[in-house]
């Protein structure tokens, strides 16, 4: 770089070096391997292509299943649910713990070096040199994502194999089905990974060497966990950048929930556009002459914290007026409605696999009915208070019989139904078949509401 410095002439135009521009994909190779050439990166690339891999294939072979994470009890059943586990974790704290680490560093380790000044001399030009850091940075933090995806399904599927996926709805994916859907699970995440890449930019330039640009995309990340445990309202909770972290979860449903996912993917796509523009504002505002300015201040307040906030405040009346949703979107009439299918899809799938004679969702003529808090108070909102009783006719008795179910149902429309008798339909966790025990599919299942359904 000072070879570079003292070659150019004093007079040359602004983005020139030796009187040539400086190409974006020059100085975007060489931020490329600023960046592989830290132990951090490094490191994080190493786990993120080995390592959901290797603890996939291990907790497969383990006796004991992580059965409270969403699609954990599957994991023994096909090597898709593996992916489906690493990617519900990755959305909590890997993904961002990546965002951070690469791209809310990207600018700000230029002020710990002192390096600004070499660095604009060589480039001369504002809008490459931010380029260039930008796509080196969001390039580092999908390569991540990438190897995430990859290493958790050849985990798997060298584990179980290509074994079909039983949805959130009780029905059955085929293997190809299956593989489909969790690789789309994963293009569906991209969007909020990059809205949180693009809050580091912001936190890496306009706070300069401040190390809360470093943990900018972390605490927000961890601002809309919490956020996501409150009882919000839904256009509240559906207009948080990170909300498709968890929508992906419609993918597996019939028909799919498809509402929520595509509004958390447009939400987190708009926050990554503004955050990088915004971060490209206060990067053209930076004063690189004075030493003691590293941009932290006034302008990182006016330029990045209330633009954003003017961006939330948008995208929720923007969701509340064209969903019409109100409230927390968890009601009655959609828990029955979605214990009722699910139960249904799983009955049947309970006597196939004790190989009794095959019935359909018509015979069965399954209805449910739900209580919250012993039918006191409002029948509606989260909570583990849920109570359903299941009714369907047993085939070739003509028979009517329930079954129990203890519900806890959480803010974000997830709910796990725990069976509570009869004991020869949902009291076990295992039932014998043809001399093998095989888990029962009706014991504990999980279950998606959908938010925005109409009742």
């Amino acid at each position: 770089m000072t070879a570079t410095v003292a070659d150019a002439p004093a007079g040359a135009g602004a983005g020139t070096a030796g009187g040539r521009p400086v190409l974006v994909a020059r100085i975007l190779n060489f931020e490329l391997v600023k960046q592989f050439s830290t132990w951090r990166v490094r490191l994080l690339m190493l786990l993120s292509w080995l390592g959901p891999g290797l603890v996939v294939f291990a907790v497969d072979h383990q006796g004991t299943l992580p059965s409270d994470t969403l699609f954990g009890r599957e994991m023994h059943a096909t090597g898709w649910a593996g992916s489906l586990v690493v990617l519900g974790v990755a959305g909590t704290w890997v993904l961002p713990l990546l965002a951070s680490v690469v791209a809310g560093d990207v600018f700000s380790s230029e002020d710990r070096l002192g390096t600004w000044r070499h660095l604009l001399i060589a480039v001369r030009s504002y809008r490459r040199i931010f380029a260039a850091k930008a796509i080196a940075s969001l390039t580092v933090v999908v390569l991540g994502l990438v190897g995430l995806a990859v290493s958790s399904v050849i985990g798997g599927l060298l584990a179980e194999g290509n074994q079909p996926l039983v949805g959130l709805d009780g029905h059955q994916l085929t293997g190809g089905e299956a593989g489909g859907k969790v690789l789309l699970a994963w293009l569906c995440v991209l969007a909020p990974t990059l809205a949180l890449a693009a809050i580091g930019l912001l936190g890496s330039v306009a706070l300069g060497r401040s190390p809360m640009g470093l943990l900018l995309p972390m605490i927000a990340a961890l601002g809309m966990q919490v956020a996501q445990l409150l009882p919000l309202p839904v256009a509240v909770r559906l207009a948080l950048p990170g909300y498709a972290f968890i929508s992906w979860n419609g993918l597996f449903t019939d028909p799919q929930q498809l509402g929520p996912l595509l509004i958390g993917v447009g939400v987190g796509l708009v926050w990554a556009v503004v955050a990088t523009a915004l971060a490209y504002l206060v990067f053209l505002r930076r004063d690189f002459t004075n030493l003691n300015n590293d941009g932290a201040g006034r302008r990182a307040l006016t330029l990045g914290v209330l633009p954003l906030a003017g961006v939330l405040a948008v995208t929720i009346g923007v969701v509340a007026v064209s969903t019409g949703a109100s409230g927390s979107g968890i009601e009655q009439a959609k828990i029955q409605r979605s214990m009722t299918t699910a139960f249904a899809h799983l009955y049947r799938l309970q006597q196939a696999q004790m190989r009794q004679p095959p019935v359909t969702e018509a015979q069965l003529k399954t209805s449910t009915v739900c209580g919250k808090s012993e039918g006191l108070g409002a029948q509606s909102g989260p909570g583990n208070d849920w109570r359903c009783t299941v009714f369907w006719v047993v085939p070739g008795d003509n028979v009517t019989a329930q079954a129990i179910y203890q519900l806890n149902v959480t803010a974000n429309g997830r709910y796990i139904a725990d069976g509570d008798g009869p004991v020869q339909v949902n009291g076990y966790f295992l039932i014998a078949t043809a001399g093998q025990v095989v888990p029962n599919p009706l014991w504990q299942f999980d279950g998606n509401v959908d938010l925005l359904a109409s009742h």
